[in-house]
């Protein structure tokens, strides 16, 4: 299984969108694809239809059952989209760090879960927090590749800082050097500040950019409110096309990816 990451310590700036769009091709393709909402605020979780305040169990239960030391069978749950599986998030997840984050192991625990899943699924793509704290830890410890999205405004230059240092820090406790490509989205090229925030971007980060960007598209709204991803209900719209060169970009074995060094 190939597990990728959808991380940035900043809200809005398109994790969720990302995820489902790019879990939503895999599916298309027929690929068994798992999505991983690990947002206390499940966002991914409500956006196939499910209510994080509610359901269980829940990503949640994984940590939950850590604790006491069991490895009970991990519940998911189908979506609307063929080959597309969901391990819901609860809003409890918001608890994690108080409760259990000083624990020792509680680092690994989506990393055992997805093993435990690599027969069933060929891609599992985790939705993060938008900040540092034990979900996020898991996330990166369990993935194999990083997807940074960054939204093309100044206020985001900021957080991507700060998941680039995270990553940093993530890296000394990792065997394996973590790839990671930064996604520009929201791109509206009819404005200055979305045109000057790409430009910065590239020039910051010319290694770990993606080539192109997604761009403001109405038609991600739509597509949510019916609970399916936008490359599914509208698969050549402007938003969907950009996503597709997004994936074909990122299952390159030579893809435009770097491994965060060791200082």
């Amino acid at each position: 299984m190939k597990v990728w990451a959808v991380a940035n310590q900043k809200g809005g700036v398109g994790k969720t969108t990302t995820t489902t769009s790019l879990a939503g091709l895999l599916a298309q393709r027929g690929h068994s694809t798992l999505v991983v909402d690990l947002d206390p605020h499940g966002s991914l979780t409500s956006y196939f239809g499910f209510d994080p305040e509610t359901i269980e169990p829940s990503a949640y239960d994984l940590f939950a059952r850590a604790a006491q030391g069991s490895s009970d069978t991990i519940m998911l749950r189908p979506t609307a989209v063929k080959n597309l599986s969901l391990l819901p998030a609860s809003t409890a997840l918001a608890t994690l760090d108080r409760q259990l984050g000083a624990r020792s192991g509680m680092g690994l625990v989506v990393r055992r879960a997805l093993q435990a899943l690599s027969g069933r699924f060929e891609y599992a793509l985790i939705d993060c927090p938008p900040m540092l704290g034990v979900l996020m830890v898991n996330a990166l410890a369990a993935c194999d590749r990083l997807l940074v999205p960054v939204q093309t405004e100044y206020l985001a230059l900021k957080g991507l800082e700060r998941m680039v240092h995270t990553l940093e820090m993530i890296q000394r406790s990792r065997s394996q050097p973590l790839p990671y490509t930064i996604v520009p989205t929201l791109f509206d090229r009819r404005t200055r500040a979305s045109v000057e925030s790409l430009e910065e971007l590239r020039q910051r980060y010319p290694a770990q950019i993606w080539s192109e960007a997604i761009p403001v598209d109405t038609q991600f709204r739509d597509a949510s409110r019916q609970g399916l991803p936008l490359t599914v209900v509208h698969p050549w719209s402007r938003g969907s096309q950009a996503y597709r060169r997004l994936l074909d970009e990122v299952l390159l074995p030579e893809a435009p990816a770097q491994a965060v060094a060791h200082e």
